[in-house]
């Protein structure tokens, strides 16, 4: 679509609380017709920076695409905060199969790099959130714990609609919930949580070299991760709002 705006900015929401973002004095509205509302004053800003940046000068091309932190705020604003309960049952749902939980047979360097890289992350979930998870080797599946996967649904329904839509786009991307959760606490960053989940892939590039259609994917996967972690930082930044 055509730029049609010269400004964006910021300015406190009509009827209700947080900040609209103004292309040009007018109110952003999501496809439902309500105005986006942003609590937290960095995300807004960030926000609006996203439209002030996308297609270049008034008349140039735009994308959906160039506004990433507006499609998931929008998300959390229309389909996430006025019924969380869907969203926090798909998230949840990753406990019960985490990828963490599911180890190689072979090779042996697999297994050893595995053990080190992904068991921390188990200790710290049932450290942290009272969910320790079995591990098996192989695909078979796993009965968990019931007490652990009620955990890890506490946890996740604990996060606000802004959180959700982070959690949402990052578990999926990684397969673990355990990794989710420990980015949304801060625990692990964006890069270290795509190299932990990433890390069967990136054994068999180091064997076999890369692969030029598995790459993309997989910096699509880190691009995914690092918006989710980069709203969750925004989203807890409410100390200007």
């Amino acid at each position: 679509m055509k730029r049609f705006w010269t400004e964006a900015t910021t300015a406190p929401a009509p009827e209700g609380t947080g900040f609209a973002i103004l292309l040009d004095g007018k109110p952003l509205r999501l496809p439902g017709g309500a105005v986006l509302r942003v609590g937290p004053a960095a995300l807004a800003r960030a926000i609006a920076a996203e439209w002030q940046d996308a297609g270049g000068g008034k008349g140039g091309e735009m994308s959906f695409a160039d506004t990433p932190l507006t499609r998931l705020v929008g998300t959390a604003q229309e389909r996430i905060a006025p019924d969380p309960a869907p969203s926090v049952a798909a998230i949840a749902a990753y406990g019960a199969h985490d990828l963490l939980c599911y180890r190689a047979e072979a090779p042996a360097g697999l297994v050893r790099r595995q053990h080190e890289a992904w068991q921390p992350w188990l200790d710290w979930a049932a450290r942290q959130l009272d969910a320790p998870l079995l591990v098996r080797a192989g695909i078979a599946p796993i009965a968990q714990p019931e007490s652990s996967l009620t955990a890890l649904r506490r946890a996740v329904a604990a996060r606000d609609a802004l959180a959700l839509a982070a959690l949402g786009l990052a578990v999926p991307a990684l397969g673990s919930l355990v990794l989710g959760l420990a980015l949304a606490e801060g625990a692990l960053d964006a890069a270290d949580a795509h190299l932990l989940g990433a890390l069967d892939e990136l054994h068999q590039v180091a064997l076999w070299g890369e692969d030029a259609q598995a790459a993309a994917r997989r910096a699509a996967v880190a691009a995914d991760v690092a918006l989710a972690a980069r709203l969750l930082r925004l989203g807890a930044d409410d100390a200007e709002s």
